[in-house]
């Protein structure tokens, strides 16, 4: 199913700069600091394009290549708002996600790398959206094998899996019922909460999407990354969406 139409009158409601300001190809983080530091930290010539709601969207270069990385904030609605308004008004081509999740398997640890594959919800999102019944979104096959094979090529070592992404997060609610409701045929190896809607909008306008996690705690184990660390050092996947989305 394709992408809801929009009235030909409506302009973004959420990001505020020209179209030429935006590059075709994004990295996005949850967190708007975030994005402030990777702007600062591994772009050249970062420019702040568009501030609103303290969203925050940076352009720059990254070894010669023209990058806008911003913010998506929390939860699939969030993200569905910049990812829709990115790829319809703006005509972004790819957005690589850079985010944390929490470990749901023995094999998981702190701060271990995934490269989704897949990723489930329970909720409602994409038949609200557009009427798709499906619990289940893909990330772009070429997008996700070129992260992949980048990861090799910068002796980085990966998990792949598919991730839940919920509607809620984990630590704030009983994660063993929800858990529970899984159908039996889809291992669920972390969760998160923005992957689905991110996949599935890309996928309604046949642009490219996908997603790189670092694991910043674990049902597993005691270890937690502070607020701090989550901002400041989630290297190793910057590191990998922008030397894959470049390509």
């Amino acid at each position: 199913m394709k992408a809801p139409k929009v009235l030909e009158h409506i302009k973004p409601a959420h990001i505020e700069c020209s179209k030429e300001e935006i590059a075709p190809i994004v990295v996005m983080p949850g967190d708007p600091l975030r994005a402030k530091y990777i702007a600062e930290n591994f772009l050249s010539d970062a420019k702040l394009v568009s501030d609103t709601r303290n969203m925050f969207i940076f352009t720059g270069m990254y070894k010669n290549v023209r990058v806008t990385v911003m913010g998506s904030g929390m939860g699939m609605p969030s993200m569905s708002i910049y990812a829709f308004e990115l790829f319809y008004f703006f005509g972004v081509e790819k957005i690589v996600r850079v985010g944390t999740c929490g470990g749901l398997v023995k094999e998981l640890n702190v701060p271990d790398l995934v490269v989704v594959t897949s990723s489930y919800t329970e909720g409602n999102f994409a038949y609200s959206y557009n009427g798709d019944p499906t619990h289940v979104a893909y990330p772009s096959i070429e997008l996700k094998n070129t992260i992949l094979k980048t990861a090799q090529e910068l002796n980085y070592t990966v998990q792949t899996g598919t991730v839940m992404t919920t509607e809620q997060f984990g630590f704030y609610s009983d994660n063993e019922h929800v858990l529970s409701r899984v159908p039996k045929n889809i291992r669920v190896i972390a969760e998160e909460m923005e992957a689905f809607a991110l996949f599935h909008i890309a996928s309604s306008f046949d642009k490219q999407a996908s997603c790189i996690l670092t694991v910043v705690d674990s049902k597993f184990s005691d270890v937690f990354m502070s607020p701090e660390d989550r901002e400041k050092s989630l290297n190793a996947s910057i590191t990998l969406a922008l030397e894959s989305i470049i390509k």
